[in-house]
């Protein structure tokens, strides 16, 4: 399988340049000055082992590739705001022998939150959910970072809404030849929930520039709590702790690297690039999507989701907000909504 990795950012690249390590088939889909500089360096590729370039196609659409090939995986990994662009691009690209890449290729949703999944399905018939662990940084066009040693990520898949099949498990295999684990499981919807509920925290991080102290851990808890008690009321399931810690055990532990930006998460790594565009809606903003729809208020999450979009959208600096001012504005919020 050649495998068309649609975003070759933090996530993308890592999995791209790690397929590609491993022999597989890779193309690499960029944008901008991410683009330029595949096109002109390769994909560098920071990992413990040390740095590797990747030369690797590298386009900014299906246009280049002429008829997409009935054995691609497309593997969408832009960020969830960014999501019905890229399938409006990429779903009527034609297959050799006939039909759209909608009709005929799987489509592998290799991103947080659950809204990019209900999205695909309107459009392409083969639809798989990702639950992804890697952490990895993209600052720098060109260069991507993943820090986890042994294994670089686990990555739980399966078909969406439900399900398993052959081709979820040739995909897992590909990917467990890569330094990933790559469980198949049918309820991969509820590994993506409790991968969601840990996302709540992204902003906190992105705003504030930290999850670690002690300040911050506290609101992320309450902010957590609150996504808890919306997914319960929601009637939605989602792993434990407990279950999450078992499956990952040891298997992923982050190391420096030399020559690699120390960072945060997904979006702070969107304030630090001034992309001027954030995941809050898809992330805190499902909880209050939810929580409108089920009738539980999510303060917490609403001040978060609209604190994030005013930074993106202001290109404000990634954690410029003091923890103390984002706690005081997360007990205003609270108080005034009773």
């Amino acid at each position: 399988m050649r495998y068309i990795i649609i975003g070759a950012g933090a996530v993308g690249g890592a999995v791209g340049g790690r397929l590609a390590q491993a022999g597989r088939e890779v193309v690499l889909v960029a944008r901008g000055k991410h683009l330029a500089a595949l096109d002109e360096h390769g994909l560098r590729l920071r990992v413990p082992e040390g740095e590797s370039t990747y030369r690797l196609p590298a386009v900014d659409g299906p246009g280049p590739l002429g008829e997409l090939r009935a054995d691609d995986v497309l593997v969408l990994a832009v960020k969830t705001q960014d999501t019905v662009a890229a399938l409006d691009v990429w779903a009527q690209a034609p297959v050799a022998g006939g039909g759209t890449a909608a009709e005929r290729l799987p489509l592998v949703c290799l991103q947080n939150g659950v809204e990019s999944g209900r999205l695909a399905l309107r459009r392409f018939r083969q639809v798989y959910g990702v639950c992804v662990w890697l952490p990895s940084t993209f600052v720098e066009p060109g260069v991507v970072s993943a820090a986890g040693t042994p294994l670089t990520g686990i990555l739980h898949l399966g078909r969406l809404p439900h399900g398993t099949d052959d081709t979820a498990r040739r995909i897992a295999a590909d990917l467990e030849t890569a330094r990933f684990e790559a469980p198949v499981v049918p309820d991969v919807a509820r590994w993506q929930y409790a991968k969601l509920l840990a996302n709540l925290g992204n902003a906190v991080e992105a705003l504030t520039g930290t999850r670690d102290t002690e300040a911050a851990r506290a609101l992320y808890a309450r902010v957590r709590a609150e996504g808890e008690a919306v997914l319960d009321a929601a009637g939605i399931a989602h792993t434990s702790p407990g279950e999450q810690r078992v499956a990952r055990g040891d298997k992923v532990t982050l190391v420096p690297l030399d020559g690699a930006p120390r960072g945060g998460g997904s979006s702070w790594q969107s304030l630090a690039r001034g992309t001027g565009t954030i995941e809050a809606d898809h992330l805190n903003g499902e909880i209050v999507l939810l929580g409108r729809l089920h009738g539980v208020p999510a303060p917490l999450n609403e001040l978060l989701q609209r604190l994030a979009n005013r930074f993106a959208r202001e290109r404000r600096a990634a954690g410029s907000m003091p923890v103390a001012e984002l706690v005081r504005l997360a007990d205003e919020a609270v108080t005034a909504a009773g």
